[in-house]
């Protein structure tokens, strides 16, 4: 069986309370055996723990301030990222980064928080898991502004055009594609025949953008496959390459290969 990884899933959320094992056992029955698992804000912490503790070698935690999160008073929650980060240790600072689709009020924290968290990164010697919806452009200006050598990442959920995807891979960052890459009308179908593999992780972004044909529904690691399998057609490729190069990319990413 092929091995998968779902490099970027909210399966703490409250959408998975009530079944999280079947969901985690079925995950697992489609070789998808490790999980990496994003913060949100203060809300998020104590349930993507609890995920992480119960299942120590498969879920796997980060610690960041998701961009939604920012509004007044956000250098709260910023202390206590800070705070995490001086405790133990975490697989990448995520998700971070902007949002210009749900509200421009904060546009100015959002772009405070993010070059703040990129610091710690470098710091920390940790990947940043960066969420740019609406505003693609204006992360890419951002990381350039504050990019060194060492700093790598991956921008999850992927859905822009060929230019900006060379941009972020210039930049030493990877494209994390999901269910997006199996829409009609994803706009991915003229971009990921164009990336070298070594560029590309798969995500679900659980429990959001559940694939085709199990789009509307609530997504889940599972489904990972079903993305391998529409990143192998649009390359050309044999699905079994798509699974070893992508698992390869975020073990390498996440320091854990």
């Amino acid at each position: 069986m092929n091995e998968f990884v779902d490099s970027h899933a909210h399966i703490y959320l409250n959408k998975f309370k009530e079944d999280l094992s079947d969901v985690l056992e079925r995950s697992f029955e489609h070789g998808v055996n490790r999980i990496y698992m994003p913060n949100i804000d203060h809300t998020s912490i104590d349930d993507m723990m609890e995920v992480e503790s119960k299942y120590p070698n498969n879920c796997f935690s980060m610690m960041g301030l998701h961009p939604c999160s920012v509004q007044k008073g956000f250098e709260k929650e910023l202390y206590l990222v800070e705070e995490w980060l001086g405790k133990r240790d975490f697989v990448a600072i995520g998700e971070i980064g902007t949002d210009l689709y749900w509200d421009k009020t904060y546009w100015e924290e959002q772009k405070e928080a993010f070059k703040i968290q990129v610091e710690w990164a470098k710091e920390y010697k940790l990947p940043l898991v960066i969420h740019c919806r609406e505003s693609i452009d204006e992360t890419i200006e951002l990381l350039e502004a504050v990019k060194n050598d060492e700093l790598t990442g991956v921008f999850h959920c992927f859905s822009g055009d060929l230019e900006q995807a060379r941009k972020i891979i210039d930049l030493g960052f990877y494209l994390g594609f999901g269910g997006v890459a199996t829409f009609k009308n994803g706009g991915l179908d003229a971009v990921i025949p164009h990336i070298g593999l070594d560029h590309i992780l798969l995500e679900t972004d659980s429990p959001y953008l559940a694939p085709v044909p199990h789009r509307g529904k609530r997504n889940e690691p599972a489904y990972i496959p079903v993305i391998a399998k529409r990143v192998a057609t649009l390359k050309e490729m044999p699905l079994d390459e798509i699974a070893a190069k992508t698992t390869a990319n975020a073990l390498i990413l996440f320091g854990q290969k």
